[in-house]
């Protein structure tokens, strides 16, 4: 028998969130992690807040919203916000009950200078990798190396030289007009060193071989061998020369946490004759693909095993690249500044360690 609507608007609910969050539901674990970093991470948080005042919305809450925004690709706090009045999901993931109103967006900006920093996303990307250590997931001694560029939150109409005027609409000049003018930089030489971009000044003018320069940034990554974790991450400008000295920066930092033999997989980029000097002084064997011309390490290195078990598996670098692009967020950045840059890769970082954690967990104990 066809049924009909029933118009009543008001209800009563006596089911808590738990109970509408299944038990085998994704984010379940993914949310064991977060809790136990963040309680961890008390003592930070009571560092930021003053003793007395008005009561502020709990950080934890706002870091747990932080890591739905990754998870999901959601574009602004403005949508999550009206994502958290109806999904139930979201709501129990968070910690905001379901009688509890919903935070104005701009609770994320006036929030944003005290938790979304370098500071607090590394602590919470250390409290990850150490959940991973502690289950003993990481690779004792082989990792790989690698960088990519971040495409910046700024137009290229934006890189102006640094000597012209602020009333100036750039090469085609005020009589472009309009909020939009068109502007042609054909046969200009727009080079960092003379030009800047108005909209973010740390961004620089970067491409990948073959393809057209744009405004941006580099991300590197220092990930183990064995289930492709990040271990280490780091932001930096995108000059020609920060992949190896921010893979250098990286490795020392790994060196001091791991006594032993170290392994690093790279690709030809990283074979010079300076970064492998480099790193076999810090106690690490460079693993890095051969080149034809100027190869910078010989048969002592690659006649052994190891040396083609680093190669086939330092691909993995490029796995947690590909997945902050396409569900992260990253493919193009919505953040102006280096440091504001860094946190949101830092906490994209740990985010894919979360899914990793969580997919590992699965793996190794399926229901």
């Amino acid at each position: 028998m066809r049924g009909d609507e029933d118009g009543q608007e008001g209800f009563i609910v006596f089911e808590s969130l738990e109970d509408r969050v299944s038990a085998d539901h994704p984010l379940r674990p993914i949310r064991r992690m977060v809790d136990r970093a963040l309680a961890d991470m008390s003592p930070l948080f009571d560092s930021l807040y003053a003793e007395k005042g008005r009561v502020s919305i709990p950080p934890e809450c706002l870091l747990r919203a932080q890591v739905l925004l990754v998870l999901y690709a959601i574009p602004s706090e403005r949508k999550f916000c009206e994502h958290l009045e109806y999904n139930l999901l979201f709501r129990w993931f968070v910690g905001l009950k379901f009688s509890e109103k919903v935070w104005h967006p701009t609770s994320f900006t006036k929030n944003r200078d005290r938790l979304l920093t370098p500071e607090v996303t590394g602590v919470f990307f250390e409290k990850i990798r150490a959940q991973a250590e502690a289950r003993r997931l990481l690779s004792r001694g082989h990792f790989s190396v690698d960088g990519t560029l971040l495409e910046a939150a700024a137009s290229l109409k934006s890189f102006r030289p640094k000597d012209e005027s602020e009333d100036s609409d750039g090469p085609s000049g005020p009589s472009a007009g309009g909020r939009n003018p068109e502007i042609d930089f054909h046969g200009e030489r727009r080079r960092n060193d003379t030009h800047a971009s108005r909209t973010d000044p740390d961004a620089r003018l970067a491409r990948i071989k073959g393809k057209e320069a744009k405004l941006s940034y580099r991300g590197h990554l220092l990930v183990e061998n064995r289930n492709g974790l990040i271990v280490d991450c780091a932001l930096t400008k995108a000059t020609g020369t920060a992949e190896p000295e921010a893979a250098l920066e990286l490795l020392a930092r790994e060196r001091t946490r791991r006594r032993g033999a170290m392994t690093v997989g790279a690709d030809r980029g990283y074979n010079t004759r300076q970064f492998v000097r480099e790193t076999r002084a810090l106690g690490v064997t460079p693993h890095v693909a051969e080149k034809k011309r100027y190869n910078a390490i010989d048969g002592r290195t690659t006649t052994w095993e190891g040396y083609r078990v680093s190669i086939r598996r330092r691909k993995i670098v490029e796995e947690p690249f590909g997945w902050m692009k396409t569900i992260g967020g990253l493919r193009k950045l919505r953040h102006r500044g280096e440091e504001k840059v860094r946190t949101v890769f830092t906490l994209a970082c740990a985010c894919f360690n979360l899914v990793r954690l969580r997919n590992l967990e699965a793996e190794l104990c399926p229901a």
